[in-house]
């Protein structure tokens, strides 16, 4: 049986936030079991900080650490963006996330300038990746054409604070209404070859029991991980978009069968009850690789 039709998959499950003008807070950050960090120059910095956070980000990047070193520059539209990308470009730094992208020049604009920094500073080409936010109504209906021509851009995720408010959505705590969104960033993604997408943030931290249900809805629609805005959240993060021992033992049990069977001669089978042929064995095949990924 084929094997070959193997999605691009990071294994990032867990991106959390940290303010980059909180020196203490950056201190220990990367003590938190997030697969990666987000130090933070846009919403969660100040804006008389937004300056001198640059060197500041750059000093917790250059200290040993697990997990992979992200900055959220500021966006396109203000004055702070490509003087960010500027400072920040180094061999310190995995990755840029640019916020509130709507328009596929603003995608281009951004990549080109950090190839050029790239390769003015001798680091390997393609070797920062971007994650953008695509948190407005503009983004959305724009994302195909985004996707079309992604780049270095191997997945985006979804801010739903700034596209509830955009569009005038409520956001309630079921996040019911996210329905389509989450359904279109899905579809979009795939159809692109693109990484599963990253799902948004979930701001009320005293909500546990929604906060839980909404790690729940993004592993159900296919999301890849979750923006964190505590470290809290980062354990129900990684556990939750990662398939538990009863989900790798059926696998294993399905791969088995019918693996055994095809030899045999057979493409369908039953394992305890369920039909089984070759789509539901491929699933079988990709949480095997999702274990892998994260063993």
């Amino acid at each position: 049986m084929s094997q070959e039709d193997v999605r691009p998959f990071s294994g990032l499950r867990s991106f959390l936030f940290v303010p980059g003008n909180h020196p203490d807070k950056l201190a220990k950050v990367f003590t938190y079991g997030a697969d990666a960090v987000i130090l933070d120059l846009e919403d969660a910095c100040a804006e008389a900080d937004k300056v001198a956070a640059r060197q500041t980000v750059i000093d917790v990047l250059k200290q040993p650490r697990s997990g992979k070193g992200y900055v959220r520059v500021n966006a396109i539209d203000t004055a702070y963006c490509f003087r960010d990308i500027d400072t920040i470009i180094g061999p310190w730094l995995d990755g840029i996330v640019l916020p509130k992208l709507e328009n596929p020049e603003e995608l281009f604009a951004v990549d080109w300038a950090i190839t050029a920094y790239e390769k003015e500073r001798d680091l390997p080409a393609g070797s920062i990746d971007l994650m953008p936010i695509i948190e407005t109504a503009k983004g959305m209906k724009n994302l195909e054409a985004l996707c079309k021509k992604p780049g270095r851009m191997r997945r985006f995720s979804f801010g739903a604070g700034d596209f509830t408010r955009d569009v005038g959505i409520k956001w309630s705590a079921d996040e019911g209404e996210l329905s389509y969104v989450r359904g279109h960033m899905i579809l979009t993604a795939r159809d692109a070859g693109l990484e599963p997408p990253i799902d948004t943030v979930h701001i009320d931290l005293k909500d546990e029991d929604s906060f839980e249900e909404s790690v729940k809805t993004g592993v159900k629609y296919g999301f890849q991980g979750k923006l964190c805005i505590h470290p809290k959240q980062v354990p129900s993060v990684n556990q939750g978009f990662m398939p538990d021992t009863a989900e790798i033992d059926r696998a294993e049990k399905i791969i088995a069968a019918f693996e055994a069977a095809e030899a045999a001669g057979s493409a369908s089978i039953q394992v305890d009850g369920y039909f089984i042929d070759y789509p539901i064995v491929e699933k079988a095949y990709a949480i095997r690789r999702l274990a892998e990924t994260y063993r």
